[in-house]
């Protein structure tokens, strides 16, 4: 890298152990991508909480030639009552993103990217109608997110739990997205 890594620790203390995990995930990063030329990891302790634990933000900038990369991950809210509280889950699905978009990024600079966008066929899983959201089952058996907005042909209103749907998958902050959703049967 052109310029050396910064890392920052905010309403926490630094930590070395931490600090080395960083330091190896970013030489990951470095060698999926040579030509990375500035990176800064910022750590955030969002709560305080004794008996749960605490909850842990991780935003990393990558600068990369004619354009920057960022990756926010404040870690989502399960349906349990707490998210997890261990730092170096918080990191490590932080630089899985990271290098998620390193990945497409490189891809777009060969030009490997599709001129169309290829869609898949999944169903309805889970829907949370008063968030505006929703998950879709793939045919691989994982579970992508979408937003009432995503939605191309038809009514967020008319779904329901089972029905079968295409989408186009693509990479968002957190991850794999659903970025475009209409109902089987409907033209896209």
């Amino acid at each position: 890298m052109e310029t050396p890594l910064e890392i920052v620790f905010h309403n926490m203390p630094s930590s070395p152990e931490v600090e080395a995990e960083i330091r190896e995930q970013v030489g990951k990063l470095e060698r999926r991508f040579g030509r990375l030329t500035s990176c800064r990891v910022a750590v955030e302790q969002l709560h305080r909480q004794h008996q749960t634990g605490n909850i842990y933000d991780v935003h990393i900038t990558m600068r990369v030639p004619r354009d920057e990369l960022v990756v926010s991950r404040e870690p989502h809210r399960p349906k349990e009552k707490y998210a997890e509280p261990d730092i170096r889950v918080s990191l490590r699905d932080a630089f899985k993103a990271a290098e998620r978009q390193l990945t497409e990024y490189k891809r777009k600079l060969k030009g490997e990217v599709k001129p169309h966008e290829e869609s898949f066929a999944g169903q309805i899983a889970q829907l949370y109608p008063a968030e505006d959201h929703g998950f879709i089952l793939t045919h691989e058996g994982t579970q992508l997110y979408f937003h009432r907005n995503s939605l191309i042909n038809g009514e967020f209103r008319r779904l329901q739990v089972g029905d079968r749907v295409h989408f186009v998958e693509t990479v968002g902050d957190t991850g794999p997205i659903a970025s475009k959703v209409w109902p089987a049967g409907e033209p896209g």
